[in-house]
């Protein structure tokens, strides 16, 4: 093999309407954000050896892995899952992992470390195949039924645009972002998908569906027919939330800021009272966000139970957090 030193990266992505609709094939407009998890080193024949600026332990296996949800350290998991679906993986890899995707703050960074995994062990295929490539491995490796939403969108980012995605088409319509706009991420409480209730929403939303059928098709007036009201409320959620991104886009794409700041709030107190994915902590924090001078919106953003929120806001205002711009997906640095 080659010693030749190669650099994979992929970013995170912050969601700024449409959560908790893409595993039952809703509509969600996020975008690639600039912060990244970028993996540097050699290619092997069959093991893979990576360190981690982050994390103290050394993840060290060889291919092909069988059980990649034994792999220790946990972390480690995530790359171990990505090359069992590859099964055979092309190549293993020796090397480094750095990250500057806060982690446990719902940006991401397990799809961008899945994504720049991916590329390493030398999988050629398409954003969209690689996306779902990865979200397997999610899935198979640490147990996390998440949609797609996160690996489609750290795959197949698009520079200064946010992304239309429909999750059951799997079909991408980037947004041009106004040039007067910003967008303001603030980190509010450590969160982790594995330990919360996200699986229980899940399953909810399933059991809506197998009453009035696909979510993304249902009417509004189907929800009478759900006699459990918690499930009534998840599939409620849902509901308008899809109806909120097809609005939300179109507002941005005109430039209505005011709208689409409006849409965000509402999706804010829907995943708040309907879905239950907020937290005191957040529900403050968005208060605080939306009473500053210049701010348009903001809300939760992620599967919830911690991690951030978002704010679209005048580029002149003067609002705490990071500013993020929309930026290309994952890929092979020169």
């Amino acid at each position: 093999m080659s010693n030749k030193q190669l650099s994979f990266r992929s970013p995170g992505r912050v969601n700024l309407i449409g959560d908790h609709t893409d595993y039952t094939g809703g509509l969600v407009l996020p975008m690639a954000i600039d912060r990244y998890t970028t993996i540097t080193g050699t290619r092997t024949k069959s093991t893979v050896v990576l360190s981690s600026q982050s994390e103290p332990e050394l993840v060290e296996f060889q291919l092909p892995v069988d059980r990649p949800e034994s792999v220790s350290p946990k972390w480690g998991r995530y790359v171990a899952g990505v090359a069992a679906e590859m099964q055979d993986a092309a190549f293993g890899f020796s090397g480094e992992i750095s990250c500057d995707i806060p982690i446990g703050a719902g940006l991401s960074s397990s799809a961008a470390l899945e994504l720049a995994s991916a590329l390493a062990l030398g999988d050629e295929s398409n954003a969209v195949e690689r996306a779902k490539l990865c979200q397997r491995a999610e899935h198979r490796a640490v147990g996390v039924p998440c949609g797609i939403m996160d690996q489609l969108t750290c795959s197949a980012g698009v520079r200064d645009h946010a992304l239309l995605i429909d999750c059951h088409e799997l079909s991408i319509t980037p947004i041009k972002l106004p040039n007067d706009v910003k967008i303001v991420v603030q980190f509010i409480a450590q969160r982790e998908l594995v330990a919360s209730k996200y699986s229980e929403r899940v399953n909810q939303c399933a059991q809506a569906e197998q009453i009035i059928g696909p979510l993304r098709l249902a009417p509004e007036s189907a929800l009478q027919e759900i006699v459990d009201v918690t499930v009534r409320r998840r599939a409620r959620h849902v509901i308008r939330e899809n109806q909120r991104v097809v609005s939300f886009a179109k507002a941005l794409s005109a430039g209505d800021l005011k709208t689409a700041g409006a849409l965000m709030i509402d999706s804010h107190d829907s995943l708040h009272s309907d879905f239950e994915t907020s937290t005191p902590q957040m529900n403050s924090a968005v208060a605080a966000a939306v009473g500053t001078p210049g701010v348009f919106g903001a809300r939760m953003t992620g599967g919830g139970f911690g991690g951030c929120i978002v704010i679209l806001a005048d580029a002149g205002s003067k609002i705490d957090g990071w500013q993020v711009r929309a930026v290309a997906g994952a890929t092979q640095l020169d």
